[in-house]
């Protein structure tokens, strides 16, 4: 199956988790841009926000992870989460994914996967944001506030995740009848 599919949101919104359970459910290879970044400070020996400030010097980074991307939707037969996945997947995609959630549930999502107080986590999260908004602003000319080229937005935080799941993919389950994607 050549099915690609993107989920793209802020930090905390649950790409990853969701992009996991929908991976599983249709036999989808699971790519997650966050945790590359994260693997990348890890295997630096730094944290996060410190990649961020690097990040903001050099392209490096983002590039690395925005080909990877690329490369990956073009194999087909995955489902891509990060905050860039829709936009450089772009053709490649057959069905993307926004997931939006209101600021205070993200920070608490973003904290207890971190371990960190919320505090910690609005201070880093919120300044990782910004610093992407600029960079991939200035990199790709992409408005991370633009949400237009997705095909389904859903708020994280107005159901359970299985309820949340299930909506997703009663959606898939109708585009893939509808367009027999092979």
């Amino acid at each position: 199956m050549h099915l690609v599919i993107t989920v793209s949101g802020l930090h905390g919104t649950g790409k990853s988790t969701y992009a996991k359970a929908l991976s599983k459910e249709f036999g989808l290879r699971h790519i997650s841009a966050g945790q590359f970044f994260r693997k990348i400070a890890k295997d630096k020996g730094i944290a996060v926000k410190d990649l961020t400030l690097i990040a903001e010097k050099s392209n490096e980074v983002d590039l690395l992870i925005d080909e990877r991307t690329k490369k990956e939707a073009k194999k087909g037969s995955t489902i891509i989460d990060g905050a860039l996945a829709g936009w450089m997947a772009k053709s490649y995609a057959n069905i993307k994914i926004y997931l939006k959630s209101p600021d205070e549930i993200r920070i608490e999502r973003i904290a207890k996967r971190d371990g960190i107080t919320y505090k910690e986590a609005e201070k880093i999260t919120l300044f990782r944001e910004k610093a992407e908004r600029k960079r991939f602003k200035k990199l790709y000319d992409v408005n991370l506030n633009d949400i237009s080229i997705y095909d389904l937005i859903i708020n994280t935080s107005l159901m359970s995740l299985e309820s949340n799941i299930k909506c997703i993919s009663i959606f898939i389950q109708e585009y893939l009848s509808n367009n027999m994607v092979k």
